[in-house]
């Protein structure tokens, strides 16, 4: 494996996460996909990459629990003898207004989104080698402050912050650390729950009118993780098509 790099993607089964996984996969990276829920849609795309000749595989484990984070960890450590790239892009997102939101809900996107991205920034700073890469996927509604998203876009902030610090707290052991910030992209997790209407005013706010795509979001994450992209470092892309 010493001429392969490695990547560990978090929710890397649907969505964002998948093209993160097939894009890395096309890039010649051996995969790790992580899942929670997701087994069927995990093993369909492990199915896919390895029908292309791609090294991957799938391993469930909750990233908020903190031993279930070390387990994934040592199952990618165990199938590919060493971790490259980490790219944090589980998450949970519940939609309401700070007097509404429930303290299950607060919790459930505080414990995935900040907690679960903790866990794996902590085993990562031990693991990581020379050269290696954490890419955090965050979200420009930190910037655009839209009204329902409070909790969910303070996660994110927060998931800014710590990978800002960390960047220089791995000072001398040359491992990056980014953020990339989708803005409104064409997921399940982005549709649910939202009517045709309001999704198509968000699709109208950027200068380009449409909602972003899986790939527009895989093609900067794989940038990141690649040679080329590896002085950029303590950085958040915004990528959404100029919104904000």
């Amino acid at each position: 494996m010493e001429n392969v790099k490695v990547a560990l993607v978090t929710g890397g089964a649907k969505g964002i996460g998948a093209s993160i996984v097939e894009k890395l996969a096309a890039s010649n990276f051996a995969v790790v996909i992580n899942y929670a829920s997701s087994s069927d849609a995990a093993y369909e795309l492990v199915d896919k990459i390895k029908g292309r000749g791609g090294q991957v595989i799938a391993v469930q484990a909750d990233v908020s629990k903190t031993t279930q984070a070390e387990s994934l960890f040592e199952a990618a450590l165990q199938e590919f003898g060493k971790v490259d790239v980490l790219v944090n892009n589980a998450g949970v997102m519940v939609l309401s207004t700070l007097n509404e939101t429930s303290d299950d809900d607060f919790n459930k996107q505080f414990d995935v989104n900040m907690k679960g991205v903790f866990n794996m920034l902590r085993l990562a700073s031990k693991h990581l080698h020379q050269g290696g890469s954490i890419i955090n996927l965050s979200t420009s509604v930190v910037g655009l402050k839209l009204e329902r998203y409070g909790v969910y876009a303070a996660t994110k902030s927060a998931v800014e912050t710590m990978s800002a610090i960390l960047s220089k707290e791995l000072r001398g052991k040359d491992v990056a650390v980014n953020c990339v910030a989708p803005g409104p992209t064409e997921t399940d997790l982005f549709t649910e729950g939202k009517s045709q209407e309001f999704i198509d005013k968000l699709a109208n706010m950027s200068p380009m009118e449409r909602l972003g795509q899986p790939e527009d979001i895989a093609n900067v994450v794989n940038f990141l993780a690649s040679d080329e992209g590896h002085w950029i470092n303590g950085q958040v892309l915004r990528a959404n098509g100029g919104i904000v």
